[in-house]
């Protein structure tokens, strides 16, 4: 079987069932002390080409991602391990903005790697702490679903060849670390992120898609594309967040409009 077969999330549950990889069902790695990690790689012509993001913008946005899965774990960022794999002959000034958009998020980095490569690839480590980590597997039948913001901004912005910026949610997200049965960001697609909760808590998720806040320019079949980067969180109690569904028993994700069954599509490596 080859892996564009397999596909990513069939990748991660055969290493956890041959025991190869552990604790990997949330967003970040929770080890002692409420330590909380987590990594993501950025590679050219797989998640970016440089002539759609500036080099400034591709900093923020390598360590944006990553500071989003601090914030689906209620984590305060501590710092950032920077791994950079470029072409020889690439210009140092490019370099250094990709740095200062880093810099911007307002996180240092603190250590890395720097290596030469055919082409560029970005490889971010988030460091940070949390008192509270809901991940994914704590949603209850009665639970809302409710989403920190807009989505299909990412989706309506690579329809027009650009990239926009991936907000910061570290705020909400130790906000709702607090009261939440479960907890993750929307990188994948708002229906295959709800699946991870439904999967993991044992539960059906009803999204009422009608009640989706949309960015400016989306439309509902930009939800799918995924890279939002807003949080999704199962609560009990009413949040001054957007409430976009509920949680039944039962199983997998139910998409609806204006009640009738609606499909959306999402993002999966190797696919």
């Amino acid at each position: 079987m080859r892996l564009s077969e397999l596909g990513e999330l069939g990748l991660l549950a055969e290493l956890e069932r041959r025991g190869l990889a552990q604790r990997i069902e949330h967003d970040a790695a929770t080890l002692g002390g409420g330590v909380v990690v987590t990594q993501d790689a950025l590679v050219e012509d797989v998640h970016f080409t440089l002539d759609r993001i500036s080099w400034r913008d591709l900093g923020w946005r390598a360590a944006a991602v990553n500071l989003s899965d601090l914030a689906a774990s209620g984590a305060a960022p501590e710092g950032l391990v920077v791994t950079l794999a470029t072409p020889g002959d690439t210009a140092v000034e490019d370099v250094l903005e990709l740095y200062e958009g880093i810099a911007e998020t307002g996180v240092a980095v603190v250590g890395g790697d720097t290596t030469r490569s055919e082409r560029l690839v970005l490889s971010v480590t988030a460091v940070g702490r949390s008192e509270r980590v809901p991940g994914r597997a704590g949603a209850r039948p009665g639970d809302s679903v409710v989403v920190t913001g807009s989505l299909g901004a990412a989706g309506a912005a690579f329809r027009r060849n650009a990239f926009v910026r991936p907000p910061l949610r570290l705020g909400e997200g130790k906000e709702l670390a607090a009261v939440a049965h479960a907890l993750l960001d929307v990188s994948d697609g708002l229906a295959v992120d709800a699946a991870h909760i439904a999967a993991r808590s044992g539960c059906r998720i009803v999204i009422e898609l009608e009640r989706v806040p949309l960015a400016g320019g989306a439309e509902l079949e930009d939800v799918g594309f995924g890279e939002d980067y807003e949080l999704l969180a199962a609560v009990a109690e009413p949040t001054r967040f957007t409430q976009i569904g509920r949680c039944e028993e039962g199983e997998g994700v139910v998409l609806t409009l204006n009640g009738e069954p609606y499909e959306l599509g999402g993002w999966e490596h190797f696919r």
